[in-house]
């Protein structure tokens, strides 16, 4: 697993010294060319429009009554001032839209609502996680909603737009704020799932071999849960907060239905904690198996010296240059001795095996 590191500090240097409201991008560029994408939408048809130039969206006309307008990219710091002066966005929400590293939060405006999420991938071939920010803006018949890259995460949820006849299409922009947030709730199922696979992976692997290569790959596990929580917790608040503070842009039927996304988050929290203990124990595991590993090796080593050790003092003995040593003059003392240690060895080394310290 590619160890991905989750930032404790954000890019916010370069903004230093720059007085409040300053439009500067803080993050990376995640995609080459910004595309802003038009939704409208309501009980009288649908129409989709998108705009690659500042000079195609100034004398645009809506035909329906709500709006929801899509931004990948968020480099292009005149389509964002274009789109504030249209919407009315304070200049503190551009700033937060163009910090990439906002934590999950939700801010209240006159008239308007301002939303940060975290989407977060599992990238399987790498086996690490990246997240990307969304924010989103509820005003009374629109929502704007800010990406830094493509990701088609809410794909499915233009096709029932288009359809028309469902109920997100029938209902107001607060339904659309809750599918949005919906579906990125639902991202994060799939990421514990993942997650909750390599885990299971780990622990066949712990449980046959304890390698360092393991190790690695459980404190990579570590740092992705801690993203997680990172991304996670806040969210929460960011839920509860808009089901039960947000009476005048979101109806008491909306509110039940950000009721049900909040008990999601809750379980996922949940799956969260009993993730991180499995990894707690991974390494328990991991630690008790090179321990026991080591002790083995150990007694492996323990046994060959034991066994080397009367072989060494007769050496020892004999390797003593004194004139009257009897033995010395015997014909046959060279293989005699010789004799006696490869006996004293076999039957110290079958002793040993019997006691399955050589296994």
């Amino acid at each position: 697993m590619s160890r991905n590191k989750h930032r404790l500090v954000g890019h916010n240097s370069k903004k230093a010294g720059l007085p409040p409201g300053s439009l500067v991008h803080v993050g990376e560029i995640k995609t080459s060319e910004p595309l802003a994408t038009l939704i409208e939408y309501g009980h009288d048809g649908y129409r989709e429009t998108c705009f690659t130039s500042l000079e195609q969206g100034r004398g645009f006309q809506p035909q329906h009554p709500n709006l929801w307008l899509n931004i990948h990219g968020l480099h292009n710091i005149p389509l964002l001032e274009e789109v504030g002066r249209r919407f009315g966005l304070h200049p503190l929400v551009l700033e937060d839209i163009l910090n990439t590293g906002q934590r999950p939060k939700v801010d209240v405006y006159d008239g308007y609502s301002y939303i940060v999420a975290r989407l977060i991938h599992f990238d399987n071939d790498r086996r690490c996680l990246s997240s990307e920010q969304i924010s989103i803006v509820l005003g009374r018949n629109f929502v704007l909603t800010f990406q830094e890259k493509p990701t088609g995460t809410f794909t499915e949820l233009r096709e029932r737009l288009k359809v028309g006849g469902t109920q997100v299409a029938s209902s107001g922009p607060d339904y659309l704020v809750y599918s949005l947030l919906d579906k990125v709730i639902d991202r994060y199922f799939k990421v514990v799932e993942d997650i909750g696979e390599e885990i299971e992976l780990l622990e066949d692997e712990v449980s046959v071999k304890a390698q360092t290569s393991v190790l690695t790959r459980i404190h990579s596990l570590r740092q992705e849960m801690l993203g997680l929580k990172r991304a996670l917790w806040p969210m929460r608040e960011v839920l509860n907060t808009l089901q039960r503070d947000e009476p005048d842009l979101f109806s008491k039927e909306t509110q039940l239905y950000l009721r049900d996304v909040y008990d999601h988050t809750i379980h996922l929290i949940e799956s969260l904690e009993t993730l991180r203990d499995l990894i707690a124990g991974l390494l328990d595991i991991f630690m008790s198996a090179q321990g026991h590993r080591l002790n083995l090796e150990m007694r492996f080593l323990t046994v060959i010296t034991t066994i080397f050790m009367p072989l060494t003092l007769i050496s020892s003995i004999y390797g003593m240059n004194f004139e009257f040593m009897p033995e010395l003059h015997w014909r046959w003392g060279y293989f005699g001795v010789l004799a006696l240690m490869a006996f004293l060895a076999a039957a110290m080394g079958i002793f040993f095996w019997r006691k399955k310290w050589l296994r």
